[in-house]
């Protein structure tokens, strides 16, 4: 509507003014108001706010654009102002009225105000003096509260009462939750009496750090006898171990005197313990000859001394593990609190160390001591299973028997260095042992070798090793066995069994040599082989032997040359090629050399035919006589070998003598045709057999 009104103002502006093209000019405009007004009116924006809000006022009034409405437009709005001008006026006459009335009400205020001011001030200085009384003395209650709390505190801490002190002395009182509780407290009150002892006045702390000190004193030697009772009556064997004693031990260690005095006690009652119950299994009755049905006696295996051994020795490993096995529940199954505890009471007693060389850093080694301690409490058993089986191995003459001994003595010596170590009695007592077995058993192996009969010392017929060699190598066998199951490392192993070799192997073989060096060729070297073989195949299956067995076979290989050597003489030798070689060794392939051989006497006519012939009766049966000479050689591979390798040798040299006969011919044949040589056989035609013919033969 206020669009409509402003465009139809718009036009009849337009209408009466005229069109632009008519307009007067700038000076008739400025001349003009009403055409400045409506130059104003046209240049406003109809997007500006003010503009937008009033034509927005006249459509909510819903005047129409009329010339009646435009004349009293200015007229209405006029008389619209001022009447709400005049409706302001009379609000703000009313408000007046009432801030009158508000400020009569606070002047009126302002007097009570004053007067109550005036009372106040008249009674503060009359209850000033009681104030301050009152909060001296809420000052002095409260320093009072404050001591009596600060007592209170103190007597709480640091004072035990009669029931807590007859708690850690009192033997008619138990040792349990309580007992430890009241200790705990009390080491606490001793620690903290360093405190005390750091003020001015030490008298306090003196006093109390002597009556702690005395109780605590108390309370370690109830705690003391308590477990050597409780040690008595304790039963490793159950696997509920009473918790109490462990907690117990673990406090005691607090007093390292105290607690290697329990240890010793509770070493020697299991030693004493561990020795009876090794009698009992040994025997079937216990110490005091009560019959115990539950138990096989040991001793009924007397007779077979390794089983008798391996019995004893299997007893006392499962006895130590099982008293490992209880001793790291009782001592070092919760952490390191007795190590703990060790290296305080180190601290609080150092006039107890072990050695002069130990200082305060040292700790407490558990495994080290645990050890020890399973150590001492089978030193009982490990006297009684020294002297029986000292006894048993003194008593037997059996060379492998005592070998075995030894072993089996090694293997549980390596497996009980594992649970007590190396340094303890029970493994010197098995070392010692062991060595004595091993001692007993070089000395069979010498009263064995010294008891051989003197024929001992003749080759047998057939050349093959002698008995006392063949039994040698079977005790050798069955030593080596025993020795393979053994616990000794991979690298050790060889170096280890040396020793035994020497005292069970070395003998026979020295024997057998000093045998042979009797005989002669071709009898000492088939006699070397064969023993040599036989001790071979005895050591090859086993890895420790190897070095041994490198020797041995450079020995056979040594021999078996020498047969070679034989068998290659006896070819030539047996064929009549040896003079023929021995002839032309010196000659050389030059003409006069070639030429010469006519008048070497073995090349003579009748004597190169007798030597042809000589080779035509040896060459049928030359390899089945050559075979012969070998027959006592147990190995017929190797007899084999040697033979075909002397043959090869005896063809190698029959081509030689072969190629020299026909380079002679040949230079005979050449001066034969140019007339100057004499008129002679060729040696072909007397020494005809050919390389390829003696191979053939001897294939």
């Amino acid at each position: 509507m206020a669009t409509d009104y402003l465009t139809r103002k718009h036009s009849g502006l337009s209408d009466g003014i005229g069109s632009p093209t008519s307009s007067p000019g700038p000076q008739a405009v400025r001349g003009n108001p009403l055409a400045a007004k409506v130059t104003s009116v046209l240049s406003a924006s109809y997007t500006d706010s003010d503009i937008r809000d009033a034509l927005s006022l006249l459509d909510k009034r819903g005047i129409e654009n009329d010339a009646e409405t435009r004349r009293h437009l200015r007229l209405d709005i006029q008389k619209e102002v001022i009447e709400s001008n005049g409706d302001i006026i009379r609000e703000f006459g009313q408000v007046a009225e009432q801030l009158t009335r508000i400020g009569a009400t606070i002047a009126s205020l302002n007097q009570g105000c004053e007067e109550m001011k005036k009372h106040i001030s008249a009674a503060h200085r009359e209850t000033a003096p009681v104030l301050e009384e009152a909060s001296e003395l809420m000052k002095q209650k409260h320093q009072i509260e404050a001591k009596q709390q600060l007592l209170n505190a103190f007597n709480c801490h640091f004072v035990m009462s009669d029931d807590d002190i007859a708690t850690l002395t009192s033997t008619a009182e138990p040792v349990d939750d309580r007992y430890f509780a009241v200790l705990a407290k009390a080491k606490i009150i001793q620690n903290d009496c360093e405190i005390l002892l750091g003020t001015e006045n030490q008298r306090l702390g003196l006093e109390i750090m002597e009556q702690v000190s005395k109780n605590l004193n108390g309370a370690f030697q109830k705690l003391y006898r308590w477990i050597q009772r409780e040690f008595k009556t304790l039963n490793l064997e159950n696997p509920q171990i009473n918790s109490s004693i462990r907690r117990a031990l673990r406090v005691l260690a607090e007093r390292p005197t105290l607690f290697q005095s329990c240890l010793d006690f509770f070493a020697e009652a299991r030693e004493n313990v561990l020795s009876d119950a090794f009698y009992t299994a040994l025997t079937g009755t216990s110490v005091t000859g009560q019959e115990d049905t539950s138990v096989k006696p040991i001793e009924l295996a007397a007779h077979d001394p390794l089983r008798y051994v391996g019995d004893m020795l299997a007893w006392v490993h499962s006895a130590t593990v099982s008293e490992r096995e209880a001793l790291e529940v009782l001592f070092i199954s919760e952490g390191d609190e007795i190590a703990k505890g060790i290296q305080a009471g180190r601290e609080s007693e150092p006039w107890n160390r072990i050695s002069e060389d130990e200082d305060e850093t040292s700790t407490f080694d558990g495994l080290k001591a645990l050890n020890e301690l399973v150590d001492r409490d089978v030193a009982g058993v490990a006297r009684a299973l020294r002297q029986r089986i000292g006894q048993m191995i003194q008593s037997h003459e059996e060379t492998i028997m005592a070998y075995k001994v030894a072993n089996l003595l090694n293997f549980y010596r390596v497996m009980l260095s594992k649970l007590v170590g190396d340094d303890s009695v029970l493994l010197e007592s098995l070392s010692s042992l062991e060595e004595s077995a091993m001692r007993q058993f070089r000395v069979l192996m010498r009263d064995y070798m010294a008891t051989l009969p003197t024929d001992m010392h003749i080759s047998p017929n057939d050349l093959g090793p002698r008995d006392f060699v063949q039994d040698g190598l079977k005790q050798l066998t069955a030593i080596m066995e025993t020795y393979d199951t053994s616990f000794a490392s991979v690298n050790s192993k060889e170096a280890d069994f040396q020793p035994i070799l020497a005292g069970a192997f070395d003998p026979f073989m020295k024997t057998s040599e000093k045998i042979a060096q009797e005989l002669e060729q071709p009898v000492l070297s088939i006699f070397s082989i064969n023993y040599l073989l036989a001790a071979r195949n005895a050591l090859a299956p086993f890895e420790f032997t190897k070095g041994r067995v490198v020797e041995i076979q450079d020995s056979i290989d040594q021999h078996a040359a020498r047969l070679i050597e034989y068998q290659y003489s006896f070819f030539r030798t047996n064929s009549a090629l040896q003079p023929l070689l021995q002839a032309l060794a010196p000659l050389s392939d030059t003409p006069d050399d070639l030429r010469s051989i006519r008048s070497l006497e073995t090349f003579q006519p009748e004597v190169l035919t007798q030597a042809s012939q000589a080779l035509d009766d040896f060459l049928p049966s030359a390899l089945m006589d050559a075979t012969e000479n070998l027959k006592h050689l147990q190995d017929s591979h190797l007899a084999r070998e040697i033979t075909e390798t002397a043959a090869e040798r005896f063809c190698d040299d029959f081509e030689q003598v072969e190629e020299k006969i026909i380079a002679a011919d040949e230079l005979w044949e050449q001066e034969e045709e140019e007339g100057s040589g004499a008129m002679t056989e060729p040696l072909r035609a007397l020494f005809p057999r050919t390389s390829g013919e003696i191979r053939v033969l001897l294939s």
